[in-house]
């Protein structure tokens, strides 16, 4: 119904008109100059504008950038779950439960190992300060590891007194490593951990939002992508969506699995706060060929109590699980996701943590899967 043109028209009849060539109500013609009013005008004032206020918009929610990123890679990852939820049990009437579950299993999934490396890091982190005050007063004895060395036992005896077991310079040793802010380390702790905490809340609550609205949120963006972009800009969009979840199913979970097996053994074998190091090892191989080094320092713990067998153990057994991860699952999940070589996914991933942190192991094999995909289209199209 109405007179004039349909909604979706207005904008086709607005710019089909003449911006200079109006008609007066007595039927003639008035020209008019470009100007303030003119449609040039008007659109590049409008994309000023706009880009001001999107720079505005990126410094004033600046310290939440990685809140932000982080929740749209857990929506992302999450998202293929959530539509199965959805087609079985529908939304319902508020759009709330779903997205709360989701949400919460989130939560649950990264609180719960953090609670538990968190409350064990506290308490080491006070027995820690508490050697350190005794370091400084009574100086460093020498352990028992010293007394039975194979080679170099005298020389090695002789330093430790000198530098090691004089409380003097032994509290020298601790003022220097420490930077004489022995005192201040719970307090710097606490401080970076409510940060997190603050962060993670936030994180969750942009998830949450993001669950509830993702559907007309995703139909936005692939109108602006191809209104902005053509259909170029929603195959980058789909090739950075394929992207996330590659790197999530070959990260994520495979540095899960690994901590996952590896922890057992750990806990077998006996090695100390077995929890923390499996936790640490599946962090740790997240990012490729990192976590041989936590299997390394979990060896040498061993032979520190004298388990060399089991400190051997340990060590093969770590190794073989990570080379199979790092150079066959891995390569496997992420190639076949993204279809792009992996030596282009491991300088995303490692280029990607050395720029933007944490958050890179998943930014940066988009923004290569996404050039990569530019290149290859760009170059098919060239005559010849």
């Amino acid at each position: 119904m109405g007179f004039g043109p349909s909604a979706p028209d207005k904008l086709h009849y607005a710019e089909s008109q003449d911006p200079t060539d109006q008609r007066a109500p007595n039927g003639g013609r008035i020209r008019r100059e470009y100007g303030a009013d003119g449609l040039p005008a008007q659109r590049m004032a409008v994309g000023a504008l706009a880009i001001g206020l999107l720079l505005l918009g990126l410094y004033t929610v600046g310290n939440f950038l990685d809140a932000l990123a982080w929740a749209g890679i857990l929506a992302i990852a999450l998202w293929p779950l959530y539509s199965r939820a959805v087609a079985r049990f529908g939304t319902g009437r508020h759009n709330v439960l779903l997205p709360a579950g989701f949400t919460l299993a989130a939560a649950l999934i990264f609180v719960t190992p953090v609670l538990l490396v968190g409350a064990q890091l506290a308490q080491e982190t006070r027995m820690a300060v508490e050697w350190l005050h005794s370091a400084e007063q009574r100086g460093i004895p020498e352990p028992d590891f010293v007394r039975h060395l194979p080679v170099g036992k005298a020389p090695t005896e002789s330093w430790w007194q000198e530098n090691l077991a004089d409380p003097v310079s032994a509290k020298e040793l601790v003022q220097r490593v420490t930077n004489g802010r022995i005192g201040g380390i719970g307090r710097e702790v606490g401080e970076q951990i409510a940060r997190r905490v603050t962060m993670f809340a936030f994180t969750l609550l942009t998830l949450f939002f993001l669950f509830k609205d993702g559907l007309s949120l995703t139909r936005q963006m692939r109108r602006a992508g191809v209104r902005t972009f053509g259909r170029r800009g929603e195959r980058v969009g789909q090739q950075i969506i394929a992207s996330v979840h590659g790197t999530v199913n070959g990260l994520v979970l495979v540095g899960l699995g690994e901590g996952a097996v590896l922890g057992v053994m750990y806990a077998i074998a006996g090695v100390p706060h077995a929890t923390v190091f499996g936790v640490a090892t599946a962090l740790a191989a997240m990012i490729p060929f990192a976590a041989p080094a936590i299997v390394s320092i979990a060896a040498l713990l061993l032979v520190a109590d004298g388990s060399l067998m089991w400190a051997i153990t340990v060590f093969c057994s770590g190794m073989v699980v990570t080379f199979a991860a790092d150079h066959f699952i891995r390569p496997k999940l992420i190639g076949d996701a993204i279809k792009l070589p992996f030596v282009w996914v491991l300088l995303g991933i490692l280029g990607g943590l050395e720029v933007w942190g944490l958050i890179g192991l998943f930014l940066g094999p988009a923004i290569m899967a996404s050039l990569i995909l530019l290149w290859r289209e760009w170059a098919d199209e060239q005559p010849g």
